[in-house]
């Protein structure tokens, strides 16, 4: 087996290298990792302001803020499904980790938020909203959110590997996802049993509300909730972590017979 250091190390690198490809395709090369999630804000913020009349004096920042961090969830999730198919070739000539290439993709997109985040604070304070001590409650929240998006991408991964119908599925779900966890409306608008089913039964519209509670009304999430999301998509993750491993062969067969 692969040394852990070493096999951090060779994420790492191909993060990086994934990240420098991807830039030197466009002109405007980083700005990019800025200038989609904005204009992704933007598009909608036009749709539901200017055409539905969607008013509120925090729209902006509220569609920000949950824009922003699903877009980070969907696109990781959605890339990292195809990880392993679109790296088939190297799949069939060296035996490497299969956990290796979903990681690496979701790494970078966790480089790309970073600079996001950095932007997000900085728009916020810019608009009167205030960097308070409950801000910390941001750490354990973005671990809890990469621990959920690697759970997810590892399943992605294996479901592509056997059947390549699935990314299309995944694609639809993410949009599901979208409009179903609060990316455009408040779930604590709704009435208290739908807020705390929707809160309940769907991880990622709890994650985004609770960065909007920390982030725009200085409140501390429900901590034991997220310790709970945290520990179900931990052991999902460490189930996937041993089923790719065991059958790490056959899911390169199944890579390259896709």
């Amino acid at each position: 087996p692969m040394p852990l250091l070493h096999y951090l190390r060779l994420i790492d690198i191909m993060a990086r290298m994934g990240l420098r490809a991807d830039a030197t395709r466009f002109f405007l090369g980083y700005i990019w990792w800025i200038l989609e999630p904005l204009l992704w804000v933007g598009i909608f913020y036009f749709v539901f302001v200017t055409i539905m009349g969607t008013r509120g004096p925090d729209f902006l920042m509220f569609l920000a803020t949950g824009k922003l961090v699903f877009v980070w969830f969907s696109k990781s999730v959605t890339q990292a499904s195809n990880s392993i198919i679109d790296a088939k070739g190297l799949v069939g000539k060296i035996n490497v980790p299969k956990t290796l290439f979903p990681m690496a993709v979701v790494q970078e997109g966790v480089y790309r938020q970073a600079a996001v985040f950095v932007m997000l604070g900085i728009i916020l304070i810019i608009n009167g909203y205030t960097a308070t001590a409950t801000w910390w409650y941001l750490v354990p929240l973005m671990i809890v959110n990469y621990v959920v998006i690697l759970a997810c991408a590892f399943v992605g991964a294996c479901l592509v590997c056997l059947a390549r119908d699935f990314a299309q599925i995944i694609s639809l779900g993410m949009i599901f996802l979208m409009f179903t966890s609060g990316v455009f409306f408040d779930v604590r608008a709704l009435d208290p049993e739908k807020t705390k089913l929707v809160l309940d039964l769907n991880p990622i519209a709890f994650l985004l509300d609770a960065y909007r509670q920390i982030m725009m009304y200085s409140t501390a999430p429900d901590m034991l909730h997220l310790l709970m999301v945290g520990l179900g998509f931990g052991v999902l993750l460490c189930a996937m972590v041993l089923f790719m491993r065991r059958r790490s062969q056959y899911l390169a067969l199944r890579a390259l017979t896709a």
